[in-house]
């Protein structure tokens, strides 16, 4: 595998900032590394983490603090430096803290999001993750949700697919037959309602992506997520169609079948 290694696959592993400096992560190597500018690689330091400061599933800064979520244990930790575990304090999560998607630090303030429930998508807004004093539920607008990876499933609708069968092939005799078929399939998606995923984004011309392609891509994601072969929108026609012509070409062996579905 090229490139930097998703944190879904890398317990332990986080970025995060407190105060003026950056700090990443590496329970794997039992340290983190402490930036005054990842942009200009000022002020680096690295510092050993200490054993209770290791393995938490999302780590936090927020004024001064470090907050180190163990979604498993229930718990999190709160210290004011992660090398010495200065000013330590384990505190259970709240039962209903427990269940964020992702968490975030500003300020005074502890955030998370919440998975979706019957109200759509909302994120908690609270000082304290142990209980449910000063605690704030918000919505999340619907043009953040489509950003978010799975949220088109809630602004447009869930994704959804069906198999048939193409073909059946059949060898009776005692040698070997190559098999040979041009496919063609329909591909596309309605513009008009792809486009309404993007229309009040800011998209910067630095940006890597194209203007205009942004919901493209964002529903190919969202289809090689759920592994389905359109999305549901709301029975409008796919208004920009392209057929795909492609060729199988296999050898059967004898005595043998094969299904084909597409």
């Amino acid at each position: 595998m090229n490139g930097i290694i998703p944190k879904s696959k890398t317990k332990g592993i986080d970025i995060c900032g407190a105060g003026k400096y950056y700090y990443i992560i590496r329970s794997d190597l039992g340290c983190y590394m402490k930036i005054g500018s990842i942009n200009r690689g000022s002020d680096i330091s690295i510092f050993s983490l200490y054993l209770a400061c290791k393995n938490g599933d999302h780590y936090l800064g927020a004024s001064g603090k470090f907050f180190i979520i163990f979604q498993e244990r229930g718990t999190y930790r709160e210290t004011t430096n992660i090398n010495t575990d200065s000013d330590a304090e384990e505190y259970k999560l709240h039962p209903s803290c427990r269940n964020g998607l992702y968490y975030w630090g500003l300020s005074n303030d502890c955030f998370f999001l919440k998975p979706v429930s019957d109200w759509g998508v909302e994120y908690y807004k609270g000082t304290d993750l142990s209980n449910d004093e000063c605690v704030g539920v918000y919505s999340v607008h619907p043009d953040v949700v489509n950003f978010l990876p799975g949220g088109l499933t809630v602004t447009i609708g869930p994704s959804f697919g069906n198999w048939e069968n193409m073909k059946t092939i059949t060898n009776d005799s005692n040698t070997p037959v190559t098999w040979q078929k041009k496919i063609n399939k329909n591909a596309g998606y309605d513009k008009e309602k792809m486009s309404q995923i993007t229309h009040n984004w800011k998209i910067a011309t630095s940006s890597l992506i194209e203007s205009g392609e942004h919901a493209k891509l964002i529903l190919k994601l969202h289809l090689v997520f759920f592994g389905d072969s359109h999305a549901n929108t709301k029975n409008e026609s796919c208004k920009e169609m392209i057929e795909v012509e492609e060729q199988l070409t296999f050898e059967l062996k004898p005595n043998k079948f094969l299904y084909l579905w597409q």
